[in-house]
């Protein structure tokens, strides 16, 4: 049998596109041409299932071969096999996919999800980096001949009869020069730990050695012995794949360290198994994050049929959620022609909105459950929730629930909860709940204290993520959000009391010259304002608006310029009834009052810790001529 033809296509330049632009990584033809062995592999096990196939299986599996004399890759498979008709239809006509006419044949008896893909412009990609490809393959269909194609990236093939005399494909890639790379054994590996790590069916990849027990010496201790073994690269059945009735804890952290060797032990996962509307399985890990944290994307690894595809999965999974670790598995995920590139659909959407409704839904679980293993974990998985919150409004809706609030006395509360807390007295003049935080504890110590001497309480929100948060709850649980150092505490939650100044006007307005000149700078504004006696003398603060700017700049969200270490527009709060100032008032010398004045200034910047420089070590020797005066 000896015949020669012309590939059907619709362009002689098919070849060029192919190699060039097809793919975007020509290691990619590994992926294709080991799934199609895998497609046929899987293709003669459903059909014995079916009993259309009456002779024995064997063992399947798929084996690699280099080499490097000849300058050759093999992938041989034990497979479907094919007819030379069957070249011609599904070689030959390039992009007719005999995997979608076997689907089609056997959709009404299930499993159908179990063939891989496409046995067409797949195969192609072997002439990204081949100068010939030959196929020698025998159908397992009785009384079959063997047949051999080849082709040598043109136009023209040809098929001839083979001596092949088992059932299954090889297809043999004769290397170009400019793609020599893929001869070495490390490259290869390399390759096929990316893509074929879990495929379906065993995939060898030359020999191993390994020790095996081999008798005792003579002092009766244990002997062994290297052996080489075959060096099987895949575990053809990963943990998503099974039923979670069928693992345990221990099973799905040693995946977890496959998938991550130098990460943490996860904080929980979540196991996804669906098969309708959709197909989707996969297990996603909730790592441990730093507070310090940089965002890490492409951790999430997603399959179709357990053929490795991308790491990008942002159409997939929501972005909040690819902080996430893991694996997600589907054949309704539609690729483009290369499997490379997500393409969005309708499919994409419902996936993506399954699996947000699956996290809130575990997140919920586990608070009601075990509310106080749940806090243990709240300051890793806190940025998740908030996160979620912000950018998913049907993740808000579940997730306000189990959304937590700590205080600066470690406690937490949801949202509701928190709301009943400081009912009684965190209502302002105008009926409003006004909610008070702290973004740095140290550095707001003494605000913080200030608002507890009134009774307030304070919340920590120190995270990347809060500024934004912070707007987000306010829109939607009708509260004011304060800084404990936006303003004096009085101002805070201004409750609409009259204070008591121990000054005259004529006071106030020297105290406040006083200060002015003190300061010496314009960018600031001074007020004398009516507090308590054990408030600070002078407190610095930044209009809550400003503070937020400010906080979004850094989280990357725009701000007002800085100037030096100070943001512009401090407000000077001047304590009109502190000793101090009655002391300043009492003096009769003006520098005297000038030293005060400074010394009670540089006092607030030192507790903001915004006292540095020439301007600390001026404060530093005031301090002592005061006190030695």
């Amino acid at each position: 049998m000896q015949e020669k033809g012309n590939i059907s296509i619709h362009t002689e330049n098919i070849f060029p596109i192919i190699k060039k632009f097809l793919y975007s990584d020509h290691e990619i033809f590994l992926r294709e041409l080991v799934s199609n062995a895998v497609d046929a592999s899987q293709k003669i096990k459903r059909l014995a299932a079916l009993g259309e196939y009456k002779q024995e299986v064997g063992k399947l599996r798929v084996e690699v071969e280099v080499n490097k004399k000849k300058k050759t890759i093999s992938i041989k498979d034990n497979g479907i096999g094919m007819t030379a008709e069957e070249i011609k239809k599904y070689i030959n006509q390039i992009a007719f996919s005999g995997a979608t006419e076997f689907v089609e044949k056997y959709k009404d008896k299930g499993e159908d999800q179990q063939i891989i893909g496409h046995f067409g412009l797949g195969f192609y990609s072997a002439f990204m980096v081949s100068k010939q490809v030959e196929i020698e393959t025998l159908s397992f269909k009785e009384g079959s001949v063997p047949a051999k194609w080849i082709c040598d990236g043109e136009t023209e093939f040809e098929i001839k009869s083979s001596k092949k005399k088992t059932r299954g494909t090889v297809v043999t890639l004769h290397i170009a020069e400019d793609s020599e790379e893929f001869l070495e054994d490390t490259r290869i590996q390399g390759v096929l730990d990316k893509y074929g790590k879990f495929l379906p069916i065993p995939i060898k990849f030359g020999t191993k050695e390994e020790s095996i027990p081999d008798g005792k010496d003579k002092d009766d201790k244990p002997k062994y012995k290297s052996v080489k073994k075959d060096n099987i690269i895949n575990d053809s059945e990963p943990i998503w794949t099974k039923s979670p009735n069928e693992l345990k804890d221990e099973d799905y952290l040693k995946f977890y360290k496959e998938l991550y060797p130098m990460s943490e032990d996860p904080l929980f996962w979540i196991h996804l198994n669906v098969d309708y509307p959709f197909n989707l399985t996969g297990i996603l890990y909730f790592p441990k994050l730093k507070k310090d944290f940089e965002i890490q994307r492409n951790k999430i690894q997603l399959y179709s049929r357990q053929v490795f595809i991308t790491d990008e999965v942002k159409n997939v999974v929501p972005e909040f959620l690819q902080l996430l670790h893991g694996v997600i598995d589907s054949p309704d995920i539609p690729l483009n022609v290369s499997r490379s590139y997500l393409q969005a659909d309708s499919n994409v959407k419902k996936i993506n909105g399954y699996i947000t409704k699956k996290v809130a839904d575990k997140l919920n679980e586990l608070f009601k459950e075990d509310r106080t293993s749940y806090e243990a974990k709240w300051n890793d998985i806190g940025i998740f929730v908030k996160y979620g919150m912000i950018s998913e409004e049907k993740f808000h809706d579940k997730a306000k629930d189990f959304v937590l609030l700590k205080n600066t006395a470690s406690k937490l509360f949801t949202f509701e909860e928190y709301k009943t807390f400081i009912d009684a007295n965190q209502v302002n003049k105008d009926k409003q709940k006004v909610v008070l935080y702290a973004s740095n504890e140290d550095q707001q110590h003494s605000y913080i204290d200030a608002a507890q001497k009134r009774g307030y309480d304070v919340l920590i929100l120190n995270e990347a993520l809060d500024s934004h948060f912070i707007n987000h709850c306010e829109q939607k649980f009708e509260v004011t959000f304060k800084r404990v150092d936006a303003d004096v505490v009085d101002k805070l939650i201004d409750k609409g009391e009259a204070k008591t100044s121990v000054l005259s006007e004529k006071e106030e307005k020297a105290i406040k010259e006083i200060f002015e000149k003190a300061i010496d700078d314009k960018n600031n504004s001074v007020t004398v304002e009516t507090m308590a006696t054990d408030d600070l003398p002078v407190t610095i603060t930044l209009p809550e608006f400003m503070r937020r700017m400010k906080d979004m700049q850094a989280a990357g969200g725009g701000g007002p310029m800085m100037f030096g270490d100070l943001p512009v527009n401090l407000a000077i709060a001047v304590n009109a009834n502190h000793s101090i100032v009655q002391k300043i008032i009492a003096s009769k010398k003006e520098d005297k009052k000038i030293d005060l004045a400074k010394q009670a200034y540089d006092l607030a910047l030192l507790s903001q810790g915004m006292l540095t420089g020439k301007a600390l070590t001026d404060f530093i020797k005031r301090s002592v001529d005061l006190v030695a005066h």
